[in-house]
């Protein structure tokens, strides 16, 4: 059975002791038989909204007009003992149809929902030309823990925005659907909501800036001032993660070896908890042993990092050890301009007493090959070129060159895969995703795709380095393509999005969007490539749409940065990135690559949220480290790994709550570290803010 919240009349209300006069056919919401005045603009916003009754409850209604635009709505039921109901749920239906949808997560049948522990920046939001709409969940009640956990949904097809309870399971990675037996008990249960609608142009033309700044000024503000995440001198964190790396985990993590008579060397691309000095048992390696310059995981970006530290520092060391990195990155081979992403060793299986332990056969059994992380081949070796992991590589070359030394060997390097990159470039203006490894040809996935606004990005930066139009004109128009065909409908797909550990749609997804969403399954990677190109367009240009465009784009970016701390999260959060529409991790490593971006939006719109958001991702990128600076991550990591002792500090996970559940005794904190995207990254975005934004610990 439900209750109703219906729309319209004209009458004089004295609401919470002020007289309310309309001076026109004014609306109400009808809740349990209680009118509520409100604008008269929300008829065409809202149909009508209604609820199910809790057990024989019909609840207590209170709703509160926050501003013209905003109105609280909270449902108390008093239940005069236990009760046990599968789901519970309030339905809003728009009174227009949308032609926009966004949700923080997909929800691709009627079972599926959008679990509370997906959470990071809730809302729901549907808009036309016109109109925008948007339903946020009441945080407060949330912050101080429920009987049951709450979920959203979104139906497009039906027009239906949904809020609810209900017990959950995790389907596939990361899904998640509803499941019976949920256990109210007796005495009060609340559920509220905020329901927010605008007809200005800065919501139609960017509907998420309304929804960050509510969450922000009502939550993520005073956390952040609070000291959530961290709150100490972020360089004990860098002095951690470079003594993990170099000493007390060197043995594992600092590869150094010959190439053609050349010394060469970096920090392995992975490790996990078995190569811990202090555990008891084997070693036994996760993946092949191999160093990566590629979109996730990049030594060369890693090393810059170390390099401002040595010198900074005065560390001949370590500046020596980042030299090596940048030696090793331009080592790897070309074929007319393009190159390889990754140099791996042979591996094989051991037993020992019994049992299988993997191992390398050592750096003598070298190959070059590139990400597995594509449509193709599981096998590096054989896995082809991607224009995506070669552009950010030689966009790192180039900055490298123009900010620590000028090393022309870099520049010649990029240049040289610059001349190939135009010669692939589509009419349109597209970059395609993958080549051929033999023929060099475009391969058949990606080729219009958001992964074009990271070439963007380098040759803009070349553009500026050598004053060749050629790389500015090949730049724009590709950025100009990304505007028309990615920005407006959410497209924000790529190597992740389908060939990581989330692979829910890879099989029949791909350039699609899910029906009953209205929404392409997203990756938010994309969006910062693509908001950092728009930046860099206008930074050349001056061209406004540039800008306005970005910022939407960061925006968009923004709506997966967690805003607020939740109480199922045993870790700190604020300020922490998930990753995209169907996958479950909070404090991703990311958020060390998105913080100086971030930043440098903040600092050209001056915005202090931005700048807040900024130092928030960056603080957030050392939460999972194991460190006494991190009491309450120690306490989860020694849940799960007891021996865990003084030479592991520096040793961080690259996220938190990956499969989709947390809980007090260390479910969710994962079992490696990949040094060039967790404790080494982060420790390069710590610096390179440092050197270009100043003292941090102000901030």
């Amino acid at each position: 059975m439900r209750k109703y919240i219906n729309l319209c009349s004209n009458k004089i209300l004295k609401l919470f002791g002020a007289i309310y006069l309309s001076l026109f056919a004014s609306c109400y919401l009808l809740i349990a038989g209680e009118p509520i005045p409100i604008s008269s603009e929300l008829k065409s916003y809202v149909e009508k909204i209604e609820y199910d009754l809790l057990g024989d409850s019909k609840g207590v209604n209170r709703v509160t007009v926050i501003d013209n635009n905003t109105i609280h709505v909270k449902i108390t039921f008093t239940l005069e003992g236990q009760i046990q109901q599968d789901d519970w749920q309030v339905t809003l239906t728009p009174g227009f149809n949308p032609d926009y949808h966004w949700a923080p997560h997909l929800t691709p049948t009627d079972n599926h929902i959008i679990e509370q522990h997906v959470f990071r920046s809730p809302a729901l939001i549907v808009k036309d030309e016109s109109r925008m709409l948007m339903l946020v969940p009441d945080l407060e009640i949330l912050k101080r823990g429920t009987p049951v956990r709450w979920y959203m949904d979104m139906d497009a097809p039906g027009n239906r925005l949904v809020l609810g309870m209900s017990n959950s399971r995790v389907d596939n990675h990361v899904l998640f659907t509803r499941e019976p037996g949920a256990i109210y008990p007796g005495g009060e249960v609340e559920f509220g909501f905020y329901l927010i609608h605008s007809d200005d142009e800065e919501s139609l033309n960017n509907p998420f800036r309304k929804a960050l700044s509510f969450f922000w000024t009502n939550w993520g503000h005073n956390l952040y001032q609070g000291g959530n995440p961290v709150n100490v001198d972020l360089e004990k964190y860098v002095e951690h993660a470079y003594n993990w790396a170099f000493n007390s985990w060197s043995e594992s993590v600092w590869q150094e070896f010959e190439l053609n008579g050349k010394k060469v060397g970096a920090p392995v691309f992975i490790v996990n908890v078995t190569q811990s000095p202090n555990y008891p048992g084997e070693i036994n390696e996760r993946e092949f042993r191999s160093v990566w310059n590629q979109a996730w995981f990049s030594s060369l970006r890693s090393a810059s990092g170390l390099y401002r530290y040595a010198r900074r520092t005065g560390n001949v060391d370590l500046k020596e050890k980042a030299l090596l990195t940048k030696e090793l990155a331009l080592s790897f081979p070309r074929k007319e301009g393009f190159f390889y992403g990754l140099i791996g060793t042979e591996m094989h299986q051991i037993e020992i007493d019994g049992e299988q332990y993997n191992r390398s056969r050592g750096w003598g059994t070298h190959y070059w090959g590139n990400s597995n992380r594509n449509p193709y081949t599981w096998n590096p070796a054989e896995s082809p070129f991607h224009i995506l992991d070669m552009s950010w590589t030689a966009l790192l070359m180039l900055r490298w060159y123009e900010e620590l030394e000028k090393d022309d060997r870099l520049l010649n390097y990029a240049k040289g895969y610059a001349e190939s990159l135009l010669s692939i470039q589509t009419e349109e203006g597209f970059f395609p995703g993958w080549l051929d490894l033999n023929t060099l040809q475009p391969m058949s996935h990606l080729n219009r795709s958001p992964e074009t606004s990271m070439s963007v990005t380098f040759l803009l930066k070349l553009y500026e380095l050598t004053g060749y139009m050629k790389y500015r004109e090949a730049a724009l128009k590709a950025m100009d393509v990304i505007i028309e065909e990615i920005i407006p409908t959410g497209r924000w797909e790529d190597f992740e999005t389908y060939w990581s550990c989330s692979r829910y749609g890879s099989d029949h997804l791909i350039g699609s969007k899910v029906a009953r969403n209205n929404m392409y399954k997203q990756n938010n990677f994309s969006m910062f490539w693509t908001a950092e190109a728009l930046f860099e367009s206008y930074k050349i240009t001056g061209v406004a749409k540039y800008l306005q465009y970005g910022q939407r784009t960061l925006d968009e970016l923004l709506m997966t940065q967690a805003s607020w701390q939740p109480p199922y999260m045993y870790v700190n959060v604020l300020g922490g990135f998930g990753v995209l529409n169907a996958d479950a991790e909070w404090n991703d490593s990311r958020q060390s690559l998105f913080a100086e971006l971030i930043l440098q939006y903040g600092k050209l719109l001056e915005t202090e949220e931005y700048i807040e958001r900024g130092y928030a991702a960056l603080k957030a990128s050392f939460v999972m480290m194991y460190s006494p600076e991190n009491p309450q991550t120690m306490k989860q990591w020694k849940k799960v790994y007891p021996f865990f002792g003084k030479e592991d500090y520096g040793f961080m996970m690259e996220n938190y709550g990956h499969v989709g559940r947390t809980s007090p005794d260390g479910e969710g904190m994962g079992e490696f570290t990949i040094y060039d995207w967790g404790n080494g990254a982060a420790a390069e975005a710590y610096n390179s803010i440092l050197d270009k934004f100043g003292n941090l610990n102000k901030q």
